[in-house]
């Protein structure tokens, strides 16, 4: 494979043109091991919610401090996930990718065999570094593996599907695993997974790199990004146990935004920053961004608390909460494969606004839950209109998030749509999980500690919380309408110079 500088077909997700001489013979058995890569990067969020009551238990974590089992993931990866795009470019996809894959074992074994809270938030932090590394790397080999068009397209269906299916089966994988042997194998699970991949990946995945790439990794940009998103997250933390107003709290809040507004002035000034400020200033390009980031910071608590009624209030057994679960996802599918054929005729903003809207009103009807409700009247309905409703987001935000853009800039406007769900779910959840904690607080001292009066509690804490991310997703519905253009969409779809055909959509 030779790499120019002429675009055929077209650019790929790294912002860079690739050229092909030969079609690689063993590029679909290379597809099926970055499936791999993928499905373990999206089981892991799902898989280790079910997961988290029965961990919680086991390594006595308090109520304050169980949100960062997801969120020392979550913050890792998306704060790191651009910095992993540029190593991937500078070192080459191949070696990132099983560098990647080994990292993630690792890591995996070490969070499953924690003795101990500490070593299972590191573990967890260390996943979510090494996913930054093979997420990116993963999208840019399919997309310099497969040039043909319809190939490709092919190839992007299948790395879409295995995105949208893939927390389905770590939900009831995650089920199984819990109920029949241990939390701690949801994350063992992934060492012999990973090391099957890594070992493939070194005979059939082919390696590329731009010839002429100059290694400016902008460091100090990766470093005061997530320090300051860590500070913030731990300011969210201790406002729990210290209130809001204490120094401790006030103390990270200061400093996470000192640490932030470093990174804008690092990122003005570098010639090579990690995020070029002109991607998100775009009206179309920020609004979806922020669309994300306030549809991160409501849905990832919304899971972690409905995990905790459905198995503490509900009583539901790990496997059953995994199934609880599934007609999220399978709304999420029908939903999405509906929204990419409405939006050529609706555009992106009546879309996003429509779905946020109901995601919204089934986040209200969450507020009404109670101690002895039925899941089929309370909270199966809910889950529905909520699927229905963020599918309809997520197609066109992926569209918008790259209206215009250079392609110079193509795989950090991509790449920013996933770091903006896992930036607003680290900080969503450690917010939500504070809320939540307070509020049961305040409701036991006022009607006493009964084990009734603390099952009630814990339920009104829920329920302040959804309260919460029904406001932040109706605030993301008022960014979606007016910001968004109504009908300015960019597709990614390339034209066969044989056929004519167009191949369906790929996935950003």
């Amino acid at each position: 494979m030779s790499l120019s500088t002429r675009a055929e077909p077209g650019f790929s997700p790294d912002g860079l043109d690739y050229q092909t001489n030969d079609q690689d013979p063993k590029r679909w058995l290379a597809l099926a091991i970055i499936a791999i890569s993928q499905l373990m990067i999206v089981l892991d969020g799902s898989i280790v919610n079910i997961a988290l009551p029965s961990a919680q238990h086991a390594l006595h974590i308090s109520t304050a401090n169980r949100q960062w089992v997801i969120t020392a993931y979550t913050l890792s990866f998306g704060g790191l996930l651009l910095l992993g795009g540029r190593v991937a470019d500078y070192l080459g996809r191949k070696r990132v990718f099983i560098v990647g894959l080994i990292g993630f074992a690792t890591s995996s074994a070490i969070g499953g065999l924690a003795p101990n809270a500490a070593a299972l938030f590191g573990a967890r932090a260390l996943q979510g570094a090494f996913a930054a590394l093979m997420a990116p790397a993963a999208l840019s080999l399919i997309s310099v593996t497969f040039t043909e068009a319809h190939e490709r397209a092919r190839a992007f269906g299948v790395y879409g599907a295995i995105s949208g299916g893939g927390a389905a089966i770590g939900l009831i994988a995650g089920g199984v695993l819990t109920q029949y042997a241990s939390w701690r194998w949801c994350l063992l699970v992934n060492v012999p997974v990973a090391v099957f991949a890594a070992s493939a990946a070194l005979y059939v995945v082919r390696d590329t790199r731009p010839e002429r790439a100059q290694r400016h990794y902008d460091l100090p940009g990766a470093l005061t990004a997530t320090l300051g998103l860590v500070a913030l997250v731990y300011a969210f933390t201790k406002a729990e146990t210290g209130g809001w107003l204490s120094a401790g709290t006030l103390g990270f809040l200061g400093g996470a935004l000192v640490l932030l507004a470093a990174f804008v002035a690092l990122e003005l000034r570098s010639d090579h920053p990690l995020l070029p400020l002109r991607v998100v200033v775009d009206r179309n390009r920020g609004g979806s961004y922020l669309t994300s980031l306030l549809a991160g910071l409501a849905l990832f608590g919304m899971f972690l608390f409905l995990t905790f009624y459905l198995q503490g209030t509900l009583h539901y057994s790990a496997l059953k909460s995994g199934f609880a679960f599934l007609p999220f996802s399978l709304g999420i599918i029908v939903s999405a494969t509906v929204a990419a054929q409405l939006l050529p005729r609706f555009g992106p903003r009546a879309l996003m606004v429509t779905g946020m809207l109901m995601a919204t009103a089934g986040l209200i009807l969450f507020t009404g839950i109670g101690v002895h409700s039925s899941y089929l009247t309370h909270v199966l309905p809910a889950v529905v209109i909520i699927s229905l409703g963020m599918g309809l987001v997520f197609v066109p935000l992926s569209s918008t998030a790259l209206t215009g853009v250079d392609e110079r800039d193509a795989g950090v406007a991509s790449a920013l749509v996933n770091t903006t769900q896992q930036v607003g779910g680290s900080l969503g959840t450690a917010l939500l999980n504070t809320v939540a904690a307070t509020a049961t607080t305040t409701y036991l001292r006022s009607h006493g500690a009964t084990s009734a009066i603390k099952a009630a509690g814990i339920v009104h804490g829920y329920s302040v919380a959804f309260t919460l991310s029904a406001i932040l997703l109706g605030v993301g519905a008022i960014t979606a309408l007016l910001l968004i253009r109504p009908n300015t969409v960019r597709y990614s779809e390339r034209v066969d110079q044989q056929s004519g055909e167009r191949p369906a959509l790929e996935p950003i």
